[in-house]
């Protein structure tokens, strides 16, 4: 692995660990065995290495949530679709999730930043809705349009927010994996009240799959 990505993926680590505020470039360097001159060859400062991470977050996001097509047809949702898609989910909130912890407070510190994340959260939203209206016209759902993009921002929100509420609410205990599950467990009881009754019965399979990793 390259120094430069070395460096991102230690960082990343550490960041998770002991929260983004607590650590330096220092830190960061002596963690990977490296001297901080040769770090900041690599990145001049802080901000730029969390830049880096960023840019790798935002290429998992437009890669993990496109609607799924075969032979250039839409994929009707199923239930294990809907699970590809939560452990996506997953899998964002729990290897970003010092990201998703202090949002505010690093968006606030780089425009450039906040400009990326914007921009990669309209493309999100734009797939999100393509794969609600997916789950619609598979009849998983029963919604009207306006209904399907207002459900589609709550789960949005649901997914952007839950880590940052919970740190919030545990005070000083660690976010942990359960946690995130928990998150997943909210989305599907958002989900459930709109389901249709094929609909409610895959919902119920993917909370007991869940509930289970608790």
């Amino acid at each position: 692995m390259k120094t430069k990505d070395r460096i991102i993926h230690g960082a990343l680590e550490l960041f998770n660990k002991n929260g983004e505020r607590n650590i330096t470039t220092n830190h960061i360097a002596a963690y990977l065995e490296i001297s901080p001159g040769n770090l900041y060859y690599h990145f001049r400062n802080k901000e730029e290495i969390i830049n880096g991470i960023f840019d790798n977050y935002a290429q998992e996001l437009k890669t993990r949530f496109q609607p799924m097509v075969e032979n250039e047809q839409p994929v009707m949702p199923s239930a294990q679709i809907m699970l590809s898609y939560l452990d996506s989910i997953f899998v964002l909130m729990w290897n970003y999730r010092f990201f998703y912890a202090n949002l505010p407070d690093i968006l606030s510190r780089d425009f450039g930043l906040k400009q990326k994340y914007t921009n990669a959260q309209e493309s999100l939203n734009d797939n999100l809705i393509g794969i609600m209206n997916g789950f619609r016209t598979s009849g998983l759902i029963t919604l009207e349009d306006d209904e399907l993009l207002a459900l589609t921002k709550t789960l949005h929100l649901v997914s952007s927010c839950w880590i940052s509420y919970q740190t919030a609410q545990l005070s000083d205990k660690e976010i942990t994996e359960a946690v995130v599950y928990q998150g997943m467990l909210q989305m599907l009881n958002v989900v459930r009240p709109m389901a249709t009754e094929q609909g409610r019965k895959q919902i119920l399979e993917l909370e007991a799959h869940y509930k289970g990793r608790l």
